[in-house]
């Protein structure tokens, strides 16, 4: 077998004296999407990742979809390898490519020389297999500019390499380079959104999902776990952390002005994220608020749900307005799950006139009338930690 995948990295080759680090946990997290398709080779040479199967029986459409959405590399490119001869690369690009020439109505050839020994230049390369290719599919035409097919020919360290055009990969960086952090995940569309957008920044994620039984259904847990699931080939494995909500959401009905119940529902929302990713070793949380969405998203209540912690809250949608972030829901594959008519908590005991500008001053005296450690230690105590793995 001569097939080979090669994962060109994107803002990786920016990195300094920690460049090797960023193209190791690339590396981890690559071998780890790909041992349910067999058994794969990988490693890193001039700014290239390549992966390499070992055995004939590897399902590589599986492999090369999956390494789409591994964070760090900016191109995928499924390639077939030969010898570092010119006529051998002729011979791979007519045979590996020979669907594709046939499609395609104009095309061009580029070439690059990282083996400097190879006697031809990049320009002799390409200009002796564009005129082989233009006698050999007499209906394909030359253009420089805007071809509908480019074929890529590398010469490499250890062989030569011959692809078409590259499919676009996931970018960003590496998960796991940027830290841990908690994200609140809900059954909406904003909080998958932003926990993608997160992870493509290189945070490791830990999920929490507030789950007010019998307000909410068993169907609309698995909502949620299932777009967890639906998250996992781009994070990585990802832990659930299912917290019991229904009593603090009661005592808020109960004790506190029915106008800030949503505001006060999400500074104990944002008080248990917290003591979750203290004991996870997590050092920020990630919301999907997006200002001006609702209620509880005005700059005045976002201060106010910040205020009760000292970590640093990313908001990465917080400047997108809903048809952005469902271009996003779409790509990633959460929105038709998102959609999905099951009740959250946020939905529950939804005040009639929320108060649209609350401070912290009225926030706190309405806790005032509230054991809040108490409620908090019963809601942390019993927590469902749910694994999701890839599948």
């Amino acid at each position: 077998m001569n097939d080979i995948i090669l994962l060109k990295l994107g803002e990786l080759v920016l990195k300094g004296l920690n460049r090797r680090n960023f193209e190791e946990k690339l590396m981890f997290n690559a071998k780890r999407r790909l041992h349910l398709y067999g058994s794969f080779k990988i490693y890193t040479r001039q700014s290239i990742t390549y992966v390499e199967p070992l055995s004939d029986d590897c399902d590589m459409d599986g492999a090369f979809e999956a390494m789409k959405k591994v964070f760090g590399a900016a191109d995928v490119c499924r390639c077939r390898s030969c010898e570092k001869d010119k006529d051998a690369m002729l011979a791979a690009v007519k045979e590996f490519l020979d669907p594709q020439l046939r499609a395609a109505g104009t095309f061009k050839v580029e070439c690059k020389r990282s083996d400097k020994s190879f006697p031809l230049n990049s320009i002799q390369l390409a200009q002796y297999l564009g005129g082989e290719l233009d006698d050999a599919y007499p209906e394909l035409k030359a253009d420089m500019h805007h071809p509908d097919l480019t074929v890529y020919v590398e010469v490499r360290e250890d062989a030569a390499y011959v692809h078409g055009n590259p499919d676009a990969g996931a970018g960003g960086l590496p998960v796991g380079m940027g830290g841990r952090a908690v994200s609140l995940l809900s059954g909406g569309i904003d909080s998958p959104v932003a926990s993608w957008m997160m992870a493509k920044r290189g945070l490791c994620l830990e999920m929490v999902h507030f789950f007010s039984y019998p307000y909410t259904s068993e169907e609309a847990k698995q909502k949620v776990l299932d777009l967890a699931k639906i998250l996992t080939p781009w994070t990585g494995r990802l832990v659930v952390h299912v917290v019991p909500f229904t009593a603090i959401q009661e005592e808020l009905r109960r004790s506190c002005p029915e106008e800030l119940f949503t505001i006060l529902m999400r500074r104990f929302m944002m008080r248990i994220a917290a003591e979750v990713a203290r004991r996870t070793g997590a050092g920020a949380l990630v919301t999907g608020e997006s200002l001006g969405q609702v209620a509880s998203q005005t700059m005045e209540a976002m201060q106010c749900t910040g205020a009760v912690t000292d970590l640093p809250i990313f908001r990465p949608v917080v400047g997108m307005d809903k048809e952005e972030i469902i271009r996003i829901s779409r790509k990633i594959g959460t929105f038709e799950t998102s959609i999905l008519p099951y009740e959250d908590c946020c939905t529950v005991f939804t005040p009639r006139h929320p108060r649209l500008k609350p401070t912290v001053a009225e926030c706190e005296a309405a806790e005032a009338a509230l054991d809040v450690d108490a409620m908090l230690k019963a809601a942390v105590d019993g927590i469902e930690r749910v694994r999701i793995s890839i599948e």
